[in-house]
């Protein structure tokens, strides 16, 4: 939370400073007389740039917001396929379960204790959890089924663990397909191009604030474009609380081989 307020209030910052000088500086080079029709010109300029700097801060925005919300809806479908597989393998019979749940269990505490945070650092899966994933689906390969039931929860273990591999491959498009420096070029070029068609305006004091503020909100939106880009780390980290939940949900039951008191 902390280092979230500080990264903001950097972007923040460094935004108004940015404009304001930009302003300050054009107002330097073009002196301090200026005639009616530069004013037109400047204000018809600003309305031009500011319509698309909005567009372009305002699409891609909503898409990192929706691909923070898609991360959150993945997370919880590979979650529960994991924990469909490891019902059914107890369903599926007492001896046989006890190598899935327990390869299952494991690739769930990697996934929570190395590969989410790997994620925001490396943008890569973690090579363990899919070995973990590998030796899960060696374990659903292997099984004989004896009768149509087995056939059945075999079958449909097998559909889960595919599900498992294909969310997993989405979690890492996340960061994998993030931001890159066309859009903050982009980006910062607006801030510039719209502060430096400000000259025409004096620095009175109500102006000053104004520019400010442009340069504020400006800031506040990049921040927020920069924490969803990376869901992975702070300042907008997601809990990967599906996880979290299925791994108390498996603490409490009965260790792989052994069944519940009656």
């Amino acid at each position: 939370m902390v280092l979230g307020i500080l990264i903001g209030a950097i972007f923040v910052g460094a935004t108004i400073a940015l404009t304001l000088a930009c302003y300050f500086l054009m107002r330097w080079m073009s002196g301090n007389e200026h005639e009616s029709h530069e004013r037109d010109l400047a204000s018809s300029v600003v309305f031009r740039v500011s319509a698309m700097h909005g567009l372009i801060l305002a699409l891609v925005f909503a898409q990192e917001m929706f691909s923070y919300q898609q991360l959150r809806l993945q997370t919880a479908t590979e979650a529960n396929a994991i924990a469909d597989i490891y019902f059914d393998a107890g369903r599926y019979g007492d001896t046989e379960k006890v190598n899935i749940q327990k390869e299952l269990s494991d690739y769930v505490r990697v996934v929570i204790e190395k590969e989410w945070r790997g994620l925001g650092e490396t943008n890569r899966l973690s090579p363990e959890a899919w070995a973990q994933w590998d030796e899960s689906y060696r374990a659903i390969l292997d099984l004989v089924p004896t009768n149509p039931r087995q056939q059945s929860l075999r079958g449909h273990m097998l559909d889960r663990i595919y599900l498992v591999s294909e969310s997993r491959t989405k979690r890492e498009s996340t960061v994998a397909d993030a931001l890159n420096g066309i859009f903050w070029f982009a980006a910062i070029s607006g801030v510039i191009f719209i502060a430096v068609a400000y000259y025409s305006y004096p620095p009175t004091h109500r102006n000053i604030i104004l520019i400010s503020l442009f340069g504020a909100y400006t800031g506040v939106i990049l921040f927020l474009i920069y924490a969803f880009s990376n869901p992975y780390i702070q300042p907008a980290e997601l809990s990967p609380g599906p996880f979290l939940r299925l791994l108390e949900q498996i603490a409490a039951l009965p260790p792989p081989g052994q069944t519940a008191p009656q």
